[in-house]
């Protein structure tokens, strides 16, 4: 029971071992790792080679399936280089499993000590991430060493001999064996390793060994076609077409799988130095081959694995890329671009409100409302995918940017509600009464909305690019509307005294559009703040601080008499307008809402 609590504790390390190289190297070098993939496919040979050294660096074919096939899916390559990296990935990750064997059990005791010195003490740093990568690379060692000093007992058991006995002989159980090994440890290479551990203790035969190695290679990549299930076909079609040339080539070997050991025996007379050769020889044989194939692959694939367009009809986020959470510079670029999306969506809705109002257009205003859906779909998504990034592994500054899309993406989630919110008063107050702005109110509206869109592409580029210029011109910009909102409430006023009849029955709708509006432009102008605190540009308060003696200078009097003529001529205004509602009616309208009264909250918001 011990043997075998010792067999599976190594198998377990190899594993962790495995995924801690892989993440730490991905949180290192994983922007730069995907510059190589993207600057590799100029031709086939160029991504063939990129594939071998990332996979090589991540000791994971699976991951660089992950990156590639989110490539694909963004469509940021084309799909036969794609698959040319991935015929170079199943090569660099058996190079690893071969330079992985060789004798380094000195080695692993001093991986495992700096490591954790260097993870320990700097580990928000760079330096404490390759600290973490030599950590399991000492893991895998001494789990290899584990492994081998567990078998070694084991194989004068008599059951664990009738046990393994089962697997000789049958080469397609020996190879499904070797496939659900790769996928349940989540690493060929793992898989193939300890394959190698168990060829060189006797406890399996070399024939076995190899239809469980050739079984591993197939389990990887039913594993990567699995882990992108949730992708759109383009991404999924790297993975399916890694697949089929991973299927042909077991297809191809297995009929000759008696032979092989012979063959791997003349390379070498260690079985697990023989097991290992046998996987390079194996995936350096095919993939050279089908690196002429790319083309009709991509061909094939595109063909079984067409576009189906989405049923509901709802946008669907394109750029949160599941690979780059390990990733966190990646990843918050990710959320980044998509959140610029939720950006272009509200910009649509505000340009299709405004042509709602122009136009009584029921069916844009319906085709507006249902923008919003897509507006919360993508923030739902940015939302979750933002929570998936790991915090601790965030520098200062990548934390604050983490808190700035959060910020950004609740904010224009909450102004497409508004939108939403403001067309269906419209429809409701306006076209279905079959009401008419006045002119000059209509124009007003249309001056708000230009400002409005203005400021909305303009606080997107300051969420993008953090110039401090820009966000001081977006706070300038949002008082400046304040006070806009502000003078059209009082024109709007002076309408209803002159007993403008549209202004009359448009009243309520009109007040609420433009203080909605002045809603809106603080939350697209919101963007500053970060860049203007982190500059030190933000006051502490717009309060004018009260002089010691309790009493108002002579400039506060001075302002306080023209504010409260103000106050006083805008109640004026709305009494008249108020009384001159009623009378300015046609009898068919006399259900329809009247002007606000004169305590109404909107003109002096």
């Amino acid at each position: 029971m011990l043997t075998l609590l010792n067999l599976l504790s190594g198998v377990a390390m190899l594993i962790w071992g495995t995924h801690i190289v892989r993440t730490g190297v991905l949180r290192v070098y994983g922007a730069d790792l995907r510059r190589i993939l993207s600057h590799s496919i100029s031709n086939r040979f160029l991504a063939f080679a990129g594939g071998v050294l990332v996979t090589g660096l991540v000791q994971s074919s699976n991951a660089t399936a992950l990156i590639v096939s989110s490539f694909g899916a963004q469509g940021l390559i084309a799909l036969a280089p794609a698959l040319s990296i991935m015929l170079g990935a199943d090569v660099g990750t058996a190079l690893m499993a071969r330079i992985l064997t060789f004798d380094l059990h000195w080695l692993s005791p001093l991986l495992i000590f700096f490591g954790v010195i260097f993870f320990l003490s700097r580990k928000q740093t760079r330096a404490g991430q390759l600290g973490r990568v030599s950590i399991g690379l000492g893991l895998i060692i001494l789990a290899l060493q584990l492994i081998v000093g567990a078998t070694t007992p084991m194989t004068e058991a008599a059951g664990v001999k009738v046990l393994f006995g089962s697997l000789t002989g049958d080469v397609m159980l020996d190879t499904l064996i070797g496939a659900l090994f790769a996928m349940v440890s989540y690493s060929s290479l793992a898989a193939v390793l300890l394959t190698a551990t168990l060829a060189s203790s006797g406890v399996i035969s070399l024939k076995v060994a190899l239809c469980l190695v050739i079984g591993a290679n197939l389990g990887s990549g039913m594993l990567a076609m699995l882990t992108s299930a949730g992708q759109n076909a383009a991404g999924r079609r790297v993975v399916f077409g890694s697949l089929i040339f991973k299927l042909i080539g077991c297809l191809l070997v297995l009929p000759f799988v008696d032979y092989a050991p012979r063959l791997v025996s003349w390379l070498s007379d260690a079985p697990a130095q023989a097991v290992v050769n046998f996987h390079v020889l194996y995936n350096l044989v095919r993939c050279v081959v089908f690196l002429a194939f790319t083309e009709p692959m991509a061909r094939l694939c595109v063909r079984l694995l067409a576009e189906k367009p989405e049923a509901d009809g709802v946008t669907r986020p394109r750029h949160l890329d599941e690979s780059a959470l390990e990733m966190p510079s990646v990843a918050l670029a990710n959320a980044t671009r998509e959140t610029l999306r939720m950006g272009d969506l509200v910009e649509q809705m505000l340009n299709g409100l405004l042509e709602v109002i122009r136009s009584n257009d029921v069916a844009r205003a319906r085709e507006t409302r249902r923008l919003d859906d897509d507006v919360d779909h993508l923030y739902t998504a940015v939302k979750m995918y933002l929570t998936r990034v790991s915090r601790e592994n965030l520098s200062e500054q990548d934390s604050r940017r983490w808190t700035d899309i959060i910020s950004l993406t609740i904010n224009l989630e909450h102004a497409g509600d508004i939108i939403e919110r403001m067309v269906t008063e419209v429809e409701e107050k306006k076209i279905s009464h079959k009401l008419s702005f006045s002119e000059a109110g209509l124009q007003e509206i249309c001056d708000m909305h230009a400002r409005l869109v203005t400021n909305l592409q303009l606080g997107l580029s300051v969420f993008l690019n953090t110039d401090l210029k820009s966000a001081q011109r977006l706070m300038a910009e949002k008082e400046s509307f304040r006070d806009l909102e502000r003078a059209y409430s009082y024109t709007h006023l002076n309408r209803l005294a002159g007993q403008s009849v549209q202004s009359i029955e448009t009243s309520s709708l009109h007040l609420d559009i433009i203080s909605d509006m002045k809603r809106l432009n603080s939350l697209f102008c919101s963007t500053a703040y970060p860049v203007l605190d982190d500059a030190g540009a933000l006051r502490k308060s717009r309060m004018r601080d009260k002089p010691k003696d309790g009493k108002d200078t002579k400039e506060m009097k001075d302002t306080k008499a023209p504010k409260e003529a103000k106050v006083s001529k805008l109640a004026a205004l709305a009494d008249v307008a108020t009384a001159a509602a009623p009378s300015s009616r046609d009898d068919n309208e006399s259900s329809h809402d009247g002007p606000e009264p004169a305590g109404h909250p909107h003109p002096v918001r």
